[in-house]
């Protein structure tokens, strides 16, 4: 096993993860800020696409991740290793369920945008596939972080195999924004508000600290390398 080379693989995996999932949000504004304009005609439609394609990316990076570190995780655990494989997957579905989503709402617009046998109900099918989207980025990447960080930072803590700090923040944080995330769903807070951010700022100083520290560091001397 080639432990640089692994670390190296799963940290631009992580990396990658960000660099495509942040600029997707943005790109799929038009459509998810207001579903009814957007089929009409208004709003970028490539705009939107490429934002899927964004999400698609990000949803195999997530894999990717497990995948790519699994050589060395299964020699600590080979429960978490699993476990970190399968929550993984999880994630990326429910990235994808919400990809397949928002394209459909591209499909309406292309098909009846501008036409006079629209149908009456477009409007309320348009935001039915935007809050399906909206349900699946709340519990893809809005828990299943948390129970990612439960296998890798468990297993990377107790190999040592990088900083402390770093597992450490991801089990502080995995508490965290699973509960953020239940008072959300059940109305106590906006998902976009800086208390629900805070909440979410030490899983993703986790995942991305993980990213950068693999990619330029790679694992700390371990005799789990051996």
């Amino acid at each position: 096993m080639n432990a640089r080379r692994t670390a190296l693989l799963g940290g631009l995996a992580y990396l990658a993860t960000f660099v495509f999932s942040m600029p997707a949000v943005l790109l799929l504004h038009p459509a998810t800020d207001d579903p009814t304009g957007f089929v009409q005609g208004a709003g970028n439609e490539s705009q939107v696409v490429l934002g899927g394609a964004f999400e698609l990316i990000t949803a195999l990076a997530c894999v990717a991740t497990a995948i790519a570190l699994y050589p060395v995780t299964r020699r600590v655990s080979r429960t978490a290793a699993l476990g970190f494989v399968a929550s993984r997957t999880v994630e990326a579905g429910l990235i994808l369920v919400g990809v397949v989503s928002i394209l459909a709402v591209v499909t309406l617009r292309q098909d009846f945008a501008g036409t006079a046998d629209a149908p009456a109900g477009l409007a309320a099918v348009a935001h039915g596939l935007v809050d399906v989207r909206g349900w699946t980025f709340l519990f893809g990447p809005g828990v299943m972080p948390a129970i990612n960080a439960l296998f890798l930072a468990t297993v990377l803590h107790r190999a040592g195999l990088v900083p402390r700090i770093l597992p450490v923040l991801g089990l502080i944080g995995a508490p965290l924004l699973v509960a953020k995330t239940m008072v959300v769903t059940f109305g106590g807070l906006d998902d976009l508000t800086v208390v629900a951010g805070l909440c979410a700022l030490p899983i993703a100083a986790w995942e991305l600290g993980l990213g950068l520290w693999l990619t330029f560091r790679g694992f700390r001397p371990s005799p789990v390398l051996a």
